[in-house]
């Protein structure tokens, strides 16, 4: 890059017109104002330059007043009246007076302003300044209330004390800045002044006497420069990045330095650090190149943090810096550099394709995509075929994988080349030689070579029985295609006819005799040899041999010829017995299967009925008929429990005469259980009641028995209400039937029937023995209360009495009923006799 400097000149246009301060202008003269007074006036500004700026004035009307025009020495225009006609305050004492200012554009623009003047009576003397202009200097940033200077006037009149100071025709700026004393005339600073804003201020002051009568007069004001500013460093070009090959004198940044101080304040000096590939130098005035001077090398050094500093010429010196970040930018010049010269690699062979063989690894000291390394095979024939079937890389991660299963047997070892590249451009590469060693496995099992064991005829070694101890029968040979200690073999001995007749050698195979051959020997001897190689897992071979202890060639073929048979025999007779075992296993599972079925659909038949037996119905009551001590209606009693009662044992009673024999008592009973059971809509013909039921009045239980019955549950069949309208006589024929743990929906089994006659029975011996009271010739005393165990319900025997249906708890366990104990008294204690035994 090169710096020039460059000279714009903007060209005015007349697009401003003159303006006056104020829109009215007031002014007071004395009626004794001589000829040829003056009356400065405020000057009109235009911004335009040249022919565009202010050009002249016109007054009107002149009857009294002309207008003077004065140019100063920077181009501008004072501008008053003087007076030409004397002034009467007797005959005019205001006057309205129009000035016109004109600029000299095209089209021209001009701006008017009202003069107004009020004169005055009296005064003939007129304030005259000691000094036409006053000239003096301050330092920028003087502190406030600093007298700059002091003006005076003086008025030949007696009241000249009476003269007062103002600034005329001053701009905003200079009233910020400056104030003037009226009565003294002092010029103080009032705010804070800088050289480079202004460098010099120039007033119009005024002298104004009591009478109206004024003199003006200037102040130049020179600004003294203090070095209060720091170079400024604007940066106006710079390249952030720089190439490492970039040549020496190549300019990385343009620098522009400022300082608004003037003199020795604003003079420069630009520095950078030392001991950098850099330099900065001066092209034009305040314009700075920074620029290289060495080569760069982004391997060693990445960036640079340049400190550029600027001082002034003060006293103090100020100084500012700036500090540029620059990055080296890479150029690929580094090729790929491996860890390893070279590579060893070890896999097992029998391996499954994709294993990671190893990985290797490319460093490249560029950056970016210099630096990104990819990985190639370079393709070779291996055994005939291309090497890339064999062996793959990852080109970004280098990996390197197996293709295919290795086999040591075929392929020991081999070597490959590894080509590692850059993604510069151009690319650079760099290649490496890998070794892959395949490594055997134990993955063949020994081979026997000898004897050779084929299924067609049966080969036998054959042993004289003159053979002495350590006789060679013969020589198990076998070899094993791995390598190394997967290929040591050794031989023993599993299986053999007689074990003390032969011996293998462990390392050799030789099977020799171990003692003298006899008579007792067998002829036929078969012997079973392991080949065992020495791998992990080892692995094996089996080889079975026929031995023949005889002394001819004959005698051994007789023996031998039943070998295939046996063999035949021996597969036929373990696939019966894996094919059996199987049956009888399949047969066990299924019995168990059908049993646990079985289980459960009892379980939940059991579970629905003793859900559906919760509610119960109400005991009806009946009142009673004692008239001849049987009662007037045919009950049937009906138990329902809990499902913990069925464990219980349930006993069905039917009263009977106390000579009617237990055999009797039971067989009825359990006929008339049975047949009430199997049908409960068949209409049955009961028997005639008992004679031994009917009992006296004076001999039945009366209200003071104190034991309680279990309560049951009376339900009225519709044939028992027709027999018992029918045959009222016949209605105590049957005190009631208790049912079993459960209503029976279906007509009872025959194993529920024979558990009824079994209960019945034993009912009918315990009720032999309950004495008077509970003996069946009274039978119960259906009058009385019945207390229900676990509730507070009580059925009484009153016809007005009604059971609520509430009353009734629900099913609970029922203790089983057992028969009372009958009270010890004398008769009872006479010694059984054999009848009574019976």
């Amino acid at each position: 890059m090169e710096l020039y400097r460059v000279t714009v000149d903007i060209q005015d246009i007349n697009d401003n017109s003159p303006v006056f301060p104020k829109s009215q202008i007031e002014q007071e003269i004395s009626e004794l104002a001589v000829l040829g007074a003056r009356f400065p006036l405020e000057s009109a500004i235009d911004p335009d330059v040249g022919v565009n700026t202010l050009q002249k004035y016109t007054l009107q009307p002149t009857d009294h007043f002309k207008l003077n025009v004065q140019n100063g020495d920077d181009g501008s225009k004072t501008v008053e009246m003087v007076l030409h006609s004397p002034l009467d305050r007797e005959k005019k004492n205001h006057h309205n007076l129009i000035l016109t200012a004109f600029d000299g554009g095209k089209p021209q623009r001009s701006t008017t302003v009202q003069i107004n003047i009020n004169v005055l009576d009296g005064n003939d003397n007129a304030p005259v300044f000691s000094q036409s202009s006053y000239r003096t200097s301050v330092v920028e940033n003087a502190p406030k209330s600093t007298v700059v200077t002091r003006v005076s006037a003086t008025d030949a009149d007696e009241s000249s004390h009476g003269i007062q100071y103002y600034f005329e025709h001053t701009s905003s700026t200079v009233k910020a800045l400056f104030s003037i004393d009226a009565d003294s005339g002092e010029v103080k600073v009032i705010g804070d002044i800088d050289y480079e804003k202004h460098k010099q201020f120039k007033i119009k002051v005024k002298a104004k006497d009591h009478g109206g009568l004024t003199d003006s007069s200037d102040i130049i004001i020179d600004i003294i420069d203090v070095n209060d500013n720091t170079p400024k460093i604007t940066i106006m070009s710079f390249s952030s990045a720089v190439s490492e090959d970039a040549a020496p004198g190549t300019v990385i940044a343009m620098i522009n330095i400022q300082d608004l101080d003037s003199g020795d304040n604003s003079k420069i000096t630009c520095s950078i650090d030392l001991n950098s590939p850099f330099k900065i130098i001066s092209s034009l005035t305040n314009y700075y190149n920074l620029l290289t001077y060495s080569e760069l090398d982004r391997e060693q050094t990445g960036e640079y943090n340049i400190t550029i500093t600027a001082v002034d010429g003060g006293n103090p010196p100020f100084s500012s810096k700036v500090i540029l970040n620059l990055k080296i930018s890479d150029v690929n010049d580094h090729t790929p550099q491996f860890e390893q010269e070279s590579y060893t690699a070890f896999i097992a062979e029998n391996n499954p394709p994709s294993t990671t063989i190893l990985t290797v690894k490319a460093v490249d000291l560029d950056w970016g995509p210099n630096a990104k390394v990819s990985y190639f095979i370079i393709d070779g024939d291996l055994n005939g075929a291309s090497l890339t079937s064999y062996i793959s890389i990852n080109s970004e991660s280098g990996v390197i994988y197996a293709e295919k299963s290795f086999d040591y047997e075929q392929l020991k070892s081999f070597k490959m080349q590894v080509k590692a590249q850059d993604g510069g451009s151009p690319p650079l590469s760099n290649n490496m030689t890998v070794n892959i060693v395949i490594q055997d496995q134990n993955d063949n099992a020994p081979q026997v070579l000898y004897p050779v064991q084929t299924g067609a005829s049966v080969v036998a070694e054959i042993v004289p029985r003159a053979a002495e101890v350590g006789y060679l029968v013969t020589k198990v040979v076998a070899i094993d295609v791995d390598s190394g200690q997967n290929a040591w073999l050794s031989y023993k001995l599993q299986k053999a006819t007689d074990r003390a007749l032969f011996e293998v050698g462990l390392q050799n195979g030789e099977i020799r005799t171990v003692r003298q051959v006899t008579d007792k020997d067998a002829v036929k001897q078969k012997l079973t040899v392991v080949v065992q190689d020495n791998g992990q897992p080892s692995r094996s071979a089996v080889v079975s041999i026929n031995v023949a202890v005889a002394d001819s060639f004959p005698e051994v073929l007789s023996e031998f010829t039943d070998f295939m048979q046996g063999k035949q025999y021996d597969d036929n007779l373990t696939f019966y017995l894996i094919l059996a075992l199987a049956v009888v296993s399949l047969l066990f599972i299924v019995s168990i299967i059908s049993i646990i079925s079985v289980k459960i659909y009892r379980w939940r038949q059991n579970k629905l009925f003793y859900k559906s037996g919760s509610n119960l119905p109400v005991i009806p009551n009946y009142p009673p008929v004692y008239a001849d001590g049987t009662l007037q209606h045919v009950y049937n009693y009906e138990m329902c429990g809990t499902t913990d009662s069925r464990m219980s044992d349930m006993k069905f009673v039917r009263p009977y005469s106390q000579n009617t024999l237990v055999s009797q008592s039971r067989m009825g009973t359990v006929q008339r259980v049975k047949k009430e059971q199997e049908d409960d809509d068949l209409t049955l013909e009961q028997k005639p009641p008992n004679a031994d039921w009917r009992f006296p009045p004076n001999q039945r239980p009366g209200p003071s028995g104190q034991h309680r019955f279990h309560t049951l549950q009376q339900r009225w069949t519709p044939y028992e209400k027709s027999r018992a309208g029918a045959h009222p006589d016949e209605a105590g024929a049957s005190a009631g039937v208790i049912a079993g743990t459960r209503p029976w929906p279906n007509p009872p089994t025959e194993a529920e029937q024979f558990q009824a006659m079994m209960v019945a029975a034993n009912v009918s011996e315990a009720t032999a023995t309950l004495g008077p009271r509970y003996n069946p010739q009274y039978g119960p005393d259906y009058r009385q209360n019945v207390f229900i165990p676990g509730s507070t319900a009580t059925l009484m025997a009153n016809p007005q009495q009604q059971v609520p249906q509430q009353a009734l708890p629900p099913p609970q366990a029922l203790p089983p009923v057992e028969a009372p104990k009958a009270a010890q008294t004398p008769a009872s204690k006479k010694k059984p006799t054999k009848k009574d035994k019976k």
